[in-house]
């Protein structure tokens, strides 16, 4: 039996773990479930899996959920403040980490429970990106596991020979091939996706998706950080790994190796998939996903995607040649634009005009520890606020 906390447990992939874990009851049991503020959803996640702890960074949401918690007789205990995640990623009942909150907040906790030497099932890109050299090495420091569950990143760990811990090399790699959807806007003319508005571009073909996450995949920016995360988790340089569109989400990435052979992982577009293989690892369980059927499927298609159309992709792809605090600044910046396109403050295309401006204004140093990775986060978010008032004031 493993003990399992959840970070996040209110969004798509904490839903979908929890939807996991109640599928193999004998396998893992709920022990702490985390959010940011939003005390409703949590408190109906407490009620029906009856977790240890349930936890709140939010002091004010976390009051109101032990209110509720209280008057309804549960014995969970409640914990509330900036520090209450990293509490939770390191309760000594937790085998495995579920790191699934979204956005930079999310790398504090997930440095925590890799230094406690958890199994850290690892949703949250944003660690790798702005830190992931440290996080690498505090897991191997501390002998913890860390087990990929983007989907493409999973399907790259099932491709590639077992054993092999995150952040060392792989033998005898040639190529990754990491695919894409295209997402909502794969047809559109560049011209045109200055008018897409935040409700189509979150309307993804494929998966469902908060709405951060399904912007970056609108804009390839998920897949530029999906490379960046690539290099750190398999220890290869960014030029190794390519990027392909696959419209039908149904190869969910690629290994090629020095002999030509090339191997792929294929399932349903359901997160449910890589979060199984990652809970039950080195086991199988069952994750609820329906089944494939090629024949019903067809075709699968591949093409190579449009820089042009899609510049975060080739910006991203800049910042992990250079490294450094680069992807740190990169992550952020994007993060401002995107809320800023989320709350009609910007129009699509000055996301990516936005996070080159900022790029262009860094000078790249080390990562060498947490406050590096913060620092260089802060300053982004300065800059890219700067650069999103003065589009805005421009009219662009």
């Amino acid at each position: 039996m493993k003990g399992l906390a959840v970070l996040g447990s209110t969004g798509t992939i904490g839903e979908a773990t929890l939807d996991v874990a109640v599928r193999n009851p004998e396998r893992l049991r709920i022990v702490a479930l985390a959010a940011h503020s939003n005390h409703e959803a949590l408190f109906a996640q407490v009620e029906r899996h009856r977790p240890d702890v349930a936890a709140l960074a939010d002091r004010a949401a976390a009051a109101r959920l032990a209110q509720r918690v209280a008057s309804a007789g549960l014995p969970t205990r409640v914990t509330g403040g900036p520090d209450a995640l990293a509490a939770v990623a390191t309760l000594p009942e937790a085998d495995a980490v579920m790191a699934a909150i979204v956005g930079a907040v999310g790398l504090a906790p997930t440095l925590a429970a890799a230094a406690a030497g958890k199994q850290v099932l690892l949703a949250n890109k944003e660690s790798l990106v702005l830190a992931g050299t440290l996080l690498l090495e505090t897991a191997r420091r501390s002998g913890a596991t860390i087990l990929p569950i983007d989907s493409e990143h999973n399907a790259i760990f099932q491709c590639l020979p077992a054993g092999a811990p995150a952040g060392s090399a792989p033998a005898g790699v040639a190529r990754i091939l990491l695919t894409a959807s295209g997402g909502p806007f794969l047809r559109t003319r560049r011209e045109d996706l200055a008018s897409v508005t935040p409700e189509q571009a979150v309307a993804h073909p494929n998966w469902r998706m908060g709405p951060k996450i399904s912007v970056d995949s609108a804009t390839l920016m998920n897949k530029g950080l999906e490379l960046i995360e690539a290099c750190h988790l398999f220890a290869v340089g960014p030029d190794v790994v390519q990027v392909v569109i696959h419209p039908q989400s149904i190869v969910h990435s690629l290994v090629e190796f020095d002999d030509g052979s090339m191997l792929a992982q294929l399932s349903q577009p359901d997160m449910r998939v890589p979060i199984a293989h990652a809970l039950g690892w080195p086991d199988r369980i069952d994750s609820g996903a329906p089944r494939l059927d090629l024949v019903q499927l067809a075709r699968l298609s591949f093409e190579a995607p449009d820089f042009d159309r899609f510049p975060c992709l080739r910006i991203a792809q800049e910042a992990a040649r250079t490294g450094g605090s680069m992807p740190a600044v990169l992550n952020a910046a994007n993060e401002i634009a995107v809320a800023a396109f989320l709350g009609r403050r910007l129009n699509f295309a000055g996301i990516a005009a936005v996070i080159d401006s900022v790029l262009q204004q860094h000078e790249a140093g080390p990562v060498r520890c947490l406050d590096d990775a913060l620092a260089a986060d802060a300053w982004a978010r300065e800059r890219a606020h700067a650069a999103t008032a003065s589009r805005q004031a421009a009219g662009a």
